[in-house]
């Protein structure tokens, strides 16, 4: 497998996990103010996975050329 195919592999996994955290602060958010304490927890999770992802993308874009 070459590099393109595996980034492009991560890239896949990265959005499927950016989604799910997106979704899972989305429904943090319409349970307010249950769980408020979980706020930071969640965003973070969700900052991290997508700052994740766009890094991976600029590193395929890169790698393509």
């Amino acid at each position: 497998m070459s590099d393109i195919d595996t980034l492009k592999a991560e890239i896949k996994k990265l959005s499927t996990q950016a989604t799910q955290a997106k979704m899972d602060l989305h429904d943090l958010s319409e349970e307010l103010p249950v769980n408020w304490e979980n706020i930071p927890a969640v965003a973070q999770k969700c900052y991290d996975l997508h700052a994740k992802l766009t890094e991976a993308r600029a590193q395929l874009k890169a790698l393509q050329g």
